[in-house]
């Protein structure tokens, strides 16, 4: 099996969380931090699920899974330890051409999920196609070391320079030395030792006067 790796857009789309435990409640917190609409069905939920539910932050219903409950999502989870339910989900997911997962059952999912390492902005995924998931993750632990709030940082800086470059009237092909110079200076070590005022000379060099580290922050909106 070879997979297509991606990263999707799910903010302000609808998805099926099946399940309320554990495994259904990491699920769910994954997708509400990318913006995702959610729907919760289980018999029985968690604690967090019902005060997210309480809040109107997820939709939860507590009953048993209905092939209906798939209609107008994007993607779905099946986080249950039901074998027979798991094989209905994945087979109603297929009818309706959903992405769907379920919780540690590649041969059931049309999409799996990496191990990921997280800086913010910056997210590492890591798959071993299925293989081995105990040395993805022991790979997510290597590169958690090598990759540190340092590069969450130094991405904020790098998206307010490039959002205050892109108001200047050039060709965006223009700005590529530019940056190139930035990423290829010791930006990233500066960052980690909170030498600003190195930073500011730093940048002053490549880009000119008045940029400075704090106010570039400020810029980034994403």
């Amino acid at each position: 099996m070879k997979y297509y790796p991606v990263f999707l857009d799910i903010n302000t789309r609808k998805c099926l969380v099946i399940g309320g435990g554990a495994v259904g409640t990491r699920k769910v917190l994954s997708l509400l931090e990318c913006g995702a609409m959610v729907t919760v069905v289980s018999p029985v939920a968690t604690e967090n699920l019902q005060v997210l539910a309480s809040q109107g932050v997820i939709i939860l219903k507590k009953r048993t899974y209905r092939p209906s409950d798939m209609e107008g999502k994007f993607l779905v989870f099946g986080a249950t330890d039901n074998e027979v339910l798991n094989r209905q989900i994945n087979q109603n997911a297929e009818q309706s051409n959903t992405l769907c997962n379920i919780a540690d059952r590649p041969e059931v999912c049309n999409f799996i999920l990496p191990a990921t390492v997280k800086r913010d902005d910056l997210v590492i995924a890591i798959s071993t196609s299925g293989k081995s998931p105990a040395f993805a993750k022991q790979l997510r632990k290597q590169l958690e070391l090598q990759f540190g709030p340092e590069y969450a940082a130094f991405l904020k800086l790098m998206g307010g320079i490039r959002s205050l470059l892109l108001k200047e009237k050039h060709a965006p092909e223009e700005h590529k030395p530019i940056f190139n110079r930035i990423i290829e200076s010791n930006i990233i070590d500066l960052i980690r030792a909170g030498k600003k005022e190195e930073i500011d000379t730093l940048l002053r060099d490549i880009l000119g006067d008045g940029f400075k580290v704090d106010d570039l922050m400020e810029l980034d909106h994403g």
